[in-house]
């Protein structure tokens, strides 16, 4: 099932989530509708924060590559990112929360992870590249930030008038939406 992805401005988005445990309620079905809800708006991550939901998980799947290398794709619960290495990097980042608006982000290129998958198995990982990259992202949303939280205040201030007409609802998307002062979803 595709579900509305909260937009830019709801509180949810600045909440710091919390851990669950392998009681969550439909957490299978939940995993599945997020990547059926990512993969609807042609997104290479999701955060449960971006569905409404203030609790430690995240999925990506960054797809094959070009020459059909297979890409990466994981679920993350309760991930703790414990080391950022390596030399900073830009790269135009978006979010399918806060659609039509890309800027360039700096990012450490290597982190280490701790995280439980979908069946509750730790995992400790080195991952470096997009992947990583991808995961920094989605790992903010459970830290309640948002890459325009990394733009200087003047970049942001001129990006005000689209990042309050997002907040308002004043934006069509391809994928359903949920805004905080409307309840009309696209």
């Amino acid at each position: 099932m595709k579900l509305p992805i909260v937009a830019y401005g709801d509180p949810i988005l600045k909440k710091i989530a919390t851990d669950i445990d392998q009681d969550y309620p439909e957490l299978e079905k939940l995993i599945s509708d997020m990547f059926d809800t990512m993969y609807y708006a042609n997104g290479v991550g999701l955060a449960a924060p971006q569905i409404g939901l203030p609790i430690r998980l995240f999925i990506v799947d960054i797809g094959e590559d070009e020459d059909g290398t297979p890409g990466y794709k994981k679920v993350f619960i309760n991930a703790k990112i414990v080391e950022e290495a390596g030399e900073p990097w830009m790269f135009n980042e978006g979010c399918l929360s806060i659609p039509d608006i890309r800027e360039n982000i700096s990012r450490k290129p290597n982190i280490k992870i701790n995280y439980l998958d979908e069946n509750f198995v730790e995992h400790t990982d080195d991952v470096d590249g997009m992947p990583a990259r991808v995961i920094q992202h989605e790992y903010d949303h459970i830290e309640g930030k948002l890459f325009t939280d990394k733009i200087s205040v003047l970049r942001k201030t001129m990006l005000k008038s689209k990042l309050d007409a997002i907040a308002k609802g004043n934006i069509k998307t391809d994928y359903k939406m949920k805004f905080l002062n409307k309840s009309k979803k696209r």
